[in-house]
């Protein structure tokens, strides 16, 4: 599956166009991570737990976005952009998000 944030692809056309494919996780953070981030926070740095989280609820998203295009006939993706939010006090949503689409090699 080519994945790509542009809006086309070098080398090859967009002959179909089949909608918008999306991957979408929600995180918590445990108690123990929520600990530590607060005893970061007195000092400064980075907070490894939730960069790991969110490096791995990334790749999990990106993984669920190809499913999906999968699922719709595609064999790419082209605009395809990151989103995140918060949900409560403790959780994150990662959603991955672009245009699934059938290309052929010029």
């Amino acid at each position: 599956m080519l994945v790509v944030t542009t809006e086309k692809i070098e080398g090859y056309k967009i002959v179909e166009v089949k909608g918008p494919a999306f991957g979408l996780i929600v995180r918590s953070r445990g108690l123990g991570g929520d600990i530590m981030a607060s005893l970061k926070g007195l000092v400064g740095g980075e907070i490894k737990q939730y960069t790991a989280m969110l490096e791995d609820s990334r790749k999990e998203a990106m993984d669920r976005m190809i499913k999906n295009a999968n699922q719709m006939g595609a064999n790419a993706i082209v605009m395809m952009r990151y989103d995140s939010g918060e949900i409560g006090k403790n959780m994150s949503e990662i959603v991955a998000y672009g245009t699934a689409v059938v290309v052929e090699k010029l």
